[in-house]
């Protein structure tokens, strides 16, 4: 029998590439978004790369109970594999930007990913299978002044990632925290022109290439995964400086790169 990959924020970038992946792999689909124009393209291309049947649910996964909608609008059926990559970016400083925006944020990133993976678990652990990949980043290794919630929010998803893939140990199931460095998807247009997200020009990563090595790193059932050896440097870079010397050398990297 086929098995059935969820993946949220599909519509582009790293959830698109993730699922071509699973299709290759001739997972059933089931693709989540907020951009339903979007998505039903995504839907019309992965059909011409996979006999199976690809399923689309448009969602706001800041709102409230979202997890429970989602695969109530499914039908509860099992899932195999989780990918938990919708997401955004915020730039400013906090005492400036907007609070329903972080709100949305904070529920995306955190509320709801959590709540969907702890809906999902229940059934792998029960199968003994599964396989879920987290989308973090390679903000959750330091304090991110200018993006504050942002960064936060990924430490948070690192961190739960990691604990959860402990507790599993000799379940069946797999958890896997990807944290990519910078990467051109449509991330860097929902932040703002100010951010150096929308700068950085060096070691940008391709989609493609940051999902195939977070896939590979999921079916290995490896914990943490990060791509490229310098991202690899810069994740352990902060553990050799002080905390407010990491939030320091973030500052300067984000207001040197304001128009």
């Amino acid at each position: 029998m086929s098995k059935t990959a969820l993946v949220t924020g599909a519509a582009s970038g790293l959830g698109y590439e993730l699922a071509l992946l699973l299709a290759k792999d001739d997972y059933k689909l089931i693709l989540v978004d907020i951009d339903a124009v979007c998505l039903k393209k995504t839907k019309s291309a992965l059909e011409k790369t996979t006999l199976l049947e690809v399923v689309t649910v448009v969602k706001d996964l800041s709102e409230k109970n979202a997890a429970e909608a989602i695969l109530k609008s499914i039908n509860n059926q099992p899932i195999d594999v989780l990918i938990n990559n919708a997401g955004f970016g915020l730039y400013g400083s906090f005492v400036e930007t907007d609070w329903e925006r972080e709100c949305d944020m904070l529920h995306l990133h955190i509320v709801t990913t959590t709540h969907l993976t702890k809906l999902v678990l229940e059934g792998m652990v029960r199968r003994g299978s599964g396989k879920i990949l987290n989308m973090s980043s390679l903000a959750a290794f330091q304090p991110g002044p200018l993006m504050a919630i942002y960064y936060a929010s990924k430490g948070y998803m690192l961190s739960f990632s990691e604990a959860i893939a402990n507790e599993l140990k000799g379940t069946g199931v797999t958890v896997t925290a990807l944290c990519p460095g910078p990467t051109k998807t449509a991330f860097q247009e929902t932040v703002s022109s100010h951010s150096c997200e929308n700068k950085i020009t060096f070691n940008m990563a391709s989609a493609k290439a940051v999902a195939a090595y977070g896939y590979n790193a999921m079916q290995k059932g490896k914990t943490y995964a990060i791509p490229g050896r310098f991202n690899k440097f810069l994740a352990v870079l902060p553990r050799l400086l002080s905390r407010n010397a990491a939030a320091a050398v973030v500052r300067h990297i984000q207001e040197k790169n304001r128009d």
